[in-house]
Order: structure tokens, then C-alpha cells, then sequence
């Protein structure tokens, strides 16, 4: 698997971003939506990178011609497969929270109860292909990895970042520095 380099990640996304996943909002508005509730609440660089890029998996899986998720009954595990992709370049402090988003999403249903009913439609269906909600023993699981204060954090943004029109945020050439100065030499 080659190195993700900061142009190559930006031209993923400036390619495959206005494709959609089982979501009404594309996946470049959602991406630099995710980002942009990061920025407000004041997250570190490195989760606000972690926000911009937490989907890649969907991106490279369009690129290679797999289908979007949502249209397969698998749970592609785009989540991994993007914290993977992102591991040469970034360091675990940007892929921790990517590689935990949807472990977060199932964390979050098992121990709030009234987060499964704000979830939107196309991650109420995903919920089901990931396996729903933890069980006791992957709570205290989960709870026991470094990165699960910022996965939860990542998720809400997440769930906060799929309205489809009247959102004002940074374009995706506004991430380049951050992106530059968090990669790897």
C-alpha cells in the first residue's frame, strides 16, 4: 500500500468527494463539516485533521472501484482501511480516532441510550452492518484504548456533520498547512 502524502490525500478527496455514501451530504461537505465542529469546540490539530480525514475509507474504496457504502450488505470497514492508508504519513494521534470512529458510534449506542435515536438514517442502517451496539466486555474494551476520549469526541462530529445545505465552512484547500505541518518527514 503506497504512502498517502498530504497531495494525494487532498486529491482523493478532490476527485471522489462529491460522491455521496448512504448519506444525503456528499462526502467532501461531510468531511469538511466534521472538521469544522472540531475546530469550534477547540480540538487539537491533530483531531482536527483526525475529523477532516475519518472517512478516507469510503474514498479509496470508490477509487478502486468498490461500491459506496451502503449499496453491499458488508460492513466494508472503511474506517480501518482509511487508518491504514494514513499511517505512513500521519502519526497515531490523526489515525487513533479515525481507526476507532465506528467502535466509537457502537461504544456510544451501548452506554447512552438516547444516542441510537438521534443517529441519521444512513448510520442507524451502517449500525446494523458493524455489528450495533457493544457489548459489556468491548465497553470496557474500548474504554481501555488511548484513543477513545478523542474517538467519541470525532464521532459527535460526525453525527453533527451531514446537513446538506446552508453550512459555511472552510474550503478543503484551508486544511492544506494544518495537513502539511501534522505529516510525517
Amino acid at each position: 500500500m503506497p504512502a498517502a502524502p498530504v497531495d494525494d490525500v487532498l486529491a482523493l478527496f478532490d476527485h471522489w468527494g462529491r460522491e455521496r455514501y448512504d448519506e444525503a451530504v456528499t462526502q467532501l461537505d461531510h468531511a469538511l463539516q466534521t472538521a469544522a465542529h472540531a475546530q469550534e469546540q477547540g480540538a487539537a490539530p491533530a483531531l482536527v485533521a483526525a475529523a477532516l480525514l475519518h472517512d478516507v475509507g469510503h474514498l479509496l474504496e470508490l477509487r478502486d472501484g468498490g461500491a459506496a457504502d451502503g449499496e453491499v450488505e458488508a460492513d466494508l470497514a472503511h474506517e480501518a482501511r482509511g487508518a491504514r492508508w494514513l499511517a505512513p504519513v500521519f502519526g497515531a494521534d490523526v489515525t487513533g480516532p479515525i481507526a476507532l470512529h465506528v467502535a466509537a458510534k457502537r461504544y456510544r449506542c451501548a452506554v447512552e441510550p438516547a444516542y441510537h435515536a438521534g443517529l441519521s438514517p444512513g448510520s442507524a442502517r451502517s449500525l446494523v452492518r458493524q455489528g450495533g451496539p457493544m457489548g459489556p466486555e468491548e465497553v470496557a474494551r474500548f474504554e481501555r484504548h488511548p484513543a477513545h476520549v478523542d474517538a467519541v469526541r470525532l464521532r459527535g462530529w460526525d453525527d453533527a456533520g451531514k446537513v446538506t445545505e446552508g453550512v459555511a465552512v472552510p474550503d478543503l484547500d484551508a486544511h492544506r498547512a494544518l495537513l502539511e505541518q501534522l505529516a510525517r518527514r
